[in-house]
């Protein structure tokens, strides 16, 4: 039996496959940075959410969001030894089972667009090139926690037109205080902001929502996916559930930047239970 995990600010998903059998039960807990998090609270996560008596694994590979460095990584590699008993432990980042899941061992240009954003160019085994995401107050651009950043400060500020300032409030009910203190004072405001995606989802057919996700999508194709030599001549793919939900306005801006348009995923598990099932 090995267990493998994709992480995200949001939420992990867990996927315990049974190698001989390939049988697989996924089980799905809050999200687990450690970017964010320490290991105490990493800890109380898989305490309270993880819902299998299953404790002992062969092989576990997490893979997570802020999992960038070998100091950052060995905070959820210690909550998970403390979690878990197994042989063999692997952290690494959600870049990384992204490219497991959507390329293989073939070489892509490969996204994240999901609460945060992330690029990379994967060679086949492994990440060559990777420009910097820089979280969602430097970077992060095209991610849900962009979006629902710029949608909130439109709001607040009167950019977009009366009619979707007033749908907006009367869907979420809340106010400028109430965003403020989420947005300032409580932890995860990545996470909040990106909430707030919904509402765009829902009204899309709104021109200024749309031009909204559009922009976003142009500043991530520009700040980060044209930056690499062989962005032009391999398959861009994507996963996340911004890249899902809005693949058809990402997919106009790949062909506008004459990119080729790869796989668009919203979750990497079952690319990552093949890859792990046939190594």
């Amino acid at each position: 039996m090995i267990l493998i995990a994709d992480s995200g600010s949001t939420k992990t998903t867990w996927g315990l496959l049974n190698i001989d059998t390939g049988e697989t039960e996924y089980i799905q807990t809050k999200g687990i940075n450690p970017y964010y998090q320490d290991e105490d609270t990493i800890l109380k996560t898989l305490n309270e959410e993880f819902r299998s008596t299953q404790r002992h694994f062969e092989s576990i590979y997490f893979y997570g969001a802020g999992c960038a460095n070998p100091e950052i990584n060995q905070t959820a590699h210690k909550a998970l030894s403390r979690f878990f008993q197994t042989d063999h432990l692997e952290v690494t980042s959600d870049l990384m089972a992204a490219a497991h899941a959507l390329c293989g061992k073939a070489e892509g240009i490969v996204c994240i667009l999901g609460t945060g954003s992330n690029s990379c160019y994967y060679n086949g085994a492994e990440v060559v090139e990777n420009v910097a995401p820089l979280g969602f107050i430097l970077g992060d651009e095209g991610s849900g926690a962009v979006i629902g950043r710029k949608l909130l400060s439109d709001i607040l500020k009167n950019q977009l037109p009366t009619e979707v300032i007033d749908l907006f409030y009367r869907f979420y009910n809340i106010d400028s205080v109430e965003i403020l203190r989420n947005i300032y004072k409580e932890p995860f405001p990545n996470r909040y902001a990106a909430g707030f995606t919904r509402f765009i989802a829902k009204y899309i057919s709104y021109p200024s929502l749309r031009f909204l996700v559009k922009t976003s999508f142009e500043e991530f194709l520009t700040r980060n996916v044209l930056q690499y030599e062989k962005a032009g001549t391999l398959p861009v793919h994507f996963t996340g559930s911004i890249a899902f939900y809005f693949q058809e306005i990402l997919k106009d801006c790949l062909q506008e930047r004459k990119l080729i348009p790869g796989k668009i995923i919203k979750e990497p598990m079952s690319g990552l239970i093949d890859y792990h099932a046939n190594v």
